[in-house]
C-alpha cells in the first residue's frame, strides 16, 4: 500500500487544491459568474479531482487507490476541456487559462506516475 498518512501529504492533491481554489476565485467575478452552467460544472470537475485522490488514499488496496486516481484523470481532462469553452467566450485570460491548464497538466502526470507505482506494486 501506498506509505501515505494522510491525503493531504499528496502533492497531486495540493496542487489540485492549489487549481480549484484558482478556478473559484476566477470564476467568481464577471461574466463567468453569471455563467451557471459553465461555471458550476468546472468547480465541480475540479473539485472531483480532489475529491477522488483524496478518496482513493483512503481506500484499502493499491488497486482501489490507483483506480480512483484514473477516475481524477478523467476530471483533469474534462476541467482542461471546460477551461477551453471559457477562454473561447473571454471569460479567461490567455494569462490565467494556461496558468490553470499548466498546473492540472502538472496534477495529471503526478496521478498517472502514481498510478504506475502501485499498479507495479
Amino acid at each position: 500500500m501506498a506509505t501515505f498518512k494522510k491525503f493531504e501529504e499528496i502533492i497531486a492533491w495540493q496542487k489540485a487544491r492549489s487549481a480549484v481554489w484558482l478556478i473559484y476565485k476566477l470564476t467568481t467575478d464577471g461574466n463567468f459568474s453569471k455563467d451557471f452552467g459553465l461555471r458550476d460544472q468546472i468547480r465541480r470537475s475540479a473539485v472531483s479531482i480532489m475529491a477522488n485522490i483524496a478518496e482513493g488514499s483512503g481506500r484499502t488496496s493499491d488497486k482501489e487507490f490507483a483506480n480512483f486516481l484514473n477516475i481524477a484523470r478523467g476530471s483533469i481532462t474534462e476541467t482542461q476541456s471546460h477551461i477551453y469553452v471559457a477562454l473561447d467566450l473571454g471569460y479567461l485570460s490567455k494569462k490565467y487559462f494556461s496558468e490553470i491548464f499548466s498546473l492540472l497538466d502538472e496534477v495529471g502526470r503526478m496521478t498517472t506516475g502514481l498510478m504506475k507505482h502501485l499498479r507495479k506494486i
